[in-house]
């Protein structure tokens, strides 16, 4: 099992219009990808009510978990995309 962890850029945390941005990428990568606070439980990174009720915000800390040929790439790129601010992308 491959693990990134990512500290959320969005100003607004990880909400609504960053969180769909964020499962568009995770659908992208072809693989299960599990999200979650440090020592929290693992939710599935595709589920809008999984990212909502994580309810991180800017600045927390979250662990990206995903096992699979790629699974080193795909974290590396969902990292970056939740340290970035989403808020901004047009």
């Amino acid at each position: 099992m491959t693990e990134r962890t990512a500290t959320i850029g969005s100003r607004v945390g990880l909400h609504a219009r960053p969180a769909s941005l964020f499962i568009e990428a995770v659908r992208r990568t072809g693989m299960p990808v599990k999200i979650s606070k440090p020592g929290g439980t693992p939710l599935d990174a595709t589920s809008i009510l999984s990212l909502m009720s994580l309810g991180a915000a800017n600045g927390d800390q979250v662990v990206l978990t995903a096992e699979g040929d790629g699974a080193d790439a795909a974290l590396d790129e969902l990292a970056a995309l939740l340290e970035s601010d989403l808020d901004a992308v047009e």
